[in-house]
């Protein structure tokens, strides 16, 4: 099971964007999310008028670690650590380190 899945707000730890809060939008395969707003870089697109493209400069969210964000806590706003455990009817089920509460 993994710590952080899609439509998880998250906060980055690392980098440029340190500080921010943003959604997780995609999950790699290589271990990096890809966060709605974040890590935003410039792209030279070419155009493509059959599929309806433009040309020219557009920005591009790009991939972060996965080790560089940490899951937001809704009860203290702040990045918190977050486990896996087994429940008694087998569930697994992810929770904040802190204070032992489940992940909604």
């Amino acid at each position: 099971m993994n710590k952080i899945v899609k439509n998880d707000q998250v906060i980055i730890t690392a980098g440029k964007d340190k500080g921010r809060i943003g959604n997780v939008t995609q999950i790699l395969a290589n271990g990096k999310l890809v966060i709605q707003g974040m890590n935003v870089a410039k792209k030279h697109q070419k155009g493509n008028p059959q599929a309806g493209i433009p040309g020219g400069i557009v920005d591009k969210e790009m991939p972060i670690d996965a080790s560089n964000v940490m899951l937001v806590n809704p009860a203290t706003n702040k990045g918190e650590r977050v486990g896996v455990k087994i429940l008694d009817n087998g569930k697994k089920v992810r929770f904040f380190k802190s204070n032992g509460e489940v992940v909604s």
